[in-house]
């Protein structure tokens, strides 16, 4: 019974291929009988309007068998048994490479494997060849997923070339499908593919660098504003590592020797003046002399004030703020921090913004009051900042709001407490603000002139206020 069951079995699957076999030559031949109507029509079409001839290539066909393959090379390769995976996947590759994604997505595993099994260079060369087809095959009949587009492949391409091609110094072709990919995800970029990136860009720049300076900074430039937006996603996973990567990639990159200011006025002296009317060239210059620190250049002056007359933002109005403080004119510096605080988005700019107007106005006007408005003001936006506190409290160190010597010592009081209080928000300044408590303790009143000044509250533990603009609360002490 069983034996009649297998050859009915085989029978039917026999008639089963045969009908699919007529199926296949019937529609074949349909197309071939249509293909060459359609070509003679194109043909005439093409002469008359001298178009070339364009004739579509035709889809592979995907049998049961195509489907059968599929499923056993998922299935083995899932559980990572490569070798029981090669041949059915390969069969599906050749034949029906149209037939499934996971011909690409569990072919990179397997082809990889191959290339780490090999006996000899020869054979690994050949499948790391096969490798690199692979993608260019994904990208022929998946090219167009919405999700992982031709940009993504790309990028994948490019990692596996790096994994596998190491003896390649440079390794150019992945630099160019990365660039590409890049370009192309934007901000869905997988983060391996824009570190990568960088890295390639920085090694052919250090192979060359008068020749790929330029070069090298756009990509950096192109990588950072990509991560940026990465890191400022909430919803998105990595957000976290594309903010460290971002940390890493500005540090590395002021480290270069390509981010050296000389360098930058060189290379983008002249593209300013070419780009006065260009306001995306201009902020994007703008901000990448912002990333490495080379706000005092002439260069940047002029593309934050080309950039601020075209189309004001936080950042052209920065650099003129940055450009007036230089010439000294400290007032109209106050004015372009304040705009540049109203227009920016990000807290930490719009803080470090009004910090900078509390320096000048403390520093260079000597206007204290004013000074500590702009301080708080930045603390209301980012609380976290010792700065602040530091700069409130050298204020209060700094005044004489009495007539009387020992009173004007209650300030170091009102200083000491804002010296406290930085530390405690800001780990970060923690040695710097001891040493200032260390310093002005030291005029603390004693406790004989407290004794003979109890009449005007100076009474050891008992709150008090510090007149004048302070208007301090503190404690005597």
């Amino acid at each position: 019974m069983d034996k009649l069951k297998k050859m009915y079995m085989k029978t039917k699957s026999l008639l089963i291929v045969v009908l699919c076999v007529l199926s296949v030559i019937g529609c074949s031949a349909q197309k071939v009988k249509k293909g060459k109507a359609d070509k003679n029509a194109v043909v005439e079409n093409a002469q008359a309007d001298k178009k070339p001839v364009v004739v579509e290539e035709e889809v592979p066909v995907i049998t049961e068998e195509c489907i059968m393959n599929v499923s056993l090379f998922q299935q083995s390769a899932k559980n990572k048994q490569y070798a029981d995976a090669v041949e059915p996947w390969y069969a599906v590759y050749t034949t029906c490479p149209n037939a499934n994604k996971a011909i690409y997505t569990r072919g990179a595993d397997i082809v990889g494997w191959q290339i780490e099994n090999a006996q000899t260079e020869e054979e690994k060369a050949q499948y790391k060849k096969t490798l690199m087809e692979m993608y260019d095959k994904r990208i022929k009949w998946f090219g167009d997923d919405p999700k992982y587009p031709t940009a993504y492949i790309l990028g994948q391409k490019g990692l596996d070339y790096c994994k596998y091609y190491t003896e390649d110094d440079l390794k150019e072709p992945a630099y160019e499908w990365m660039k590409a990919s890049v370009e192309g995800m934007g901000a869905q970029s997988s983060i391996n593919v824009v570190k990568r990136y960088v890295e390639l860009s920085y090694g052919i720049y250090k192979s060359n660098p008068d020749k790929y300076a330029e070069q090298y900074i756009a990509d950096y430039q192109k990588a950072s504003d990509v991560l940026n937006q990465i890191a400022n996603d909430s919803t998105n996973k990595v957000a976290a590592n594309a903010k460290e990567y971002k940390d890493n990639i500005d540090a590395f990159f002021a480290a270069s020797g390509a981010a050296d200011c000389d360098k930058l006025d060189e290379l983008y002296a002249q593209t300013v003046r070419d780009n006065a009317d260009n306001i995306d060239m201009l902020v994007k210059i703008m901000k990448l002399y912002n990333r490495v620190g080379c706000k005092e250049s002439e260069v940047y002056f002029a593309a934050a004030e080309l950039s601020h007359k075209l189309q004001p933002t936080a950042e052209s109005a920065a650099g003129c703020a940055a450009m007036s403080a230089k010439k000294g004119d400290y007032k109209a510096a106050i004015d372009y921090y304040d705009e540049a605080a109203a227009l920016a988005e990000d807290a930490a700019d719009k803080a470090n913004y009004l910090y900078n107007n509390a320096v000048y106005c403390y520093d260079n006007l000597k206007q204290f009051s004013r000074a500590r408005d702009y301080a708080r003001k930045s603390l209301d936006v980012k609380s976290d900042q010792g700065r602040c506190y530091l700069l409130i409290g050298l204020m209060y160190a700094g005044s004489k709001p009495y007539d009387d010597a020992v009173l004007n010592k209650t300030v170091f009081w009102a200083a000491c407490d804002k010296f406290a209080k930085a530390k405690a928000v800001d780990p970060s300044v923690t040695e710097e603000a001891n040493k200032l408590i260390n310093s002005y303790s030291r005029y603390f009143p004693t406790t004989e002139e407290m004794f003979f000044n109890a009449a005007s509250g100076l009474v050891k533990g008992k709150s008090f206020t510090v007149g004048g603009w302070i208007g301090e609360s503190t404690i005597c002490r």
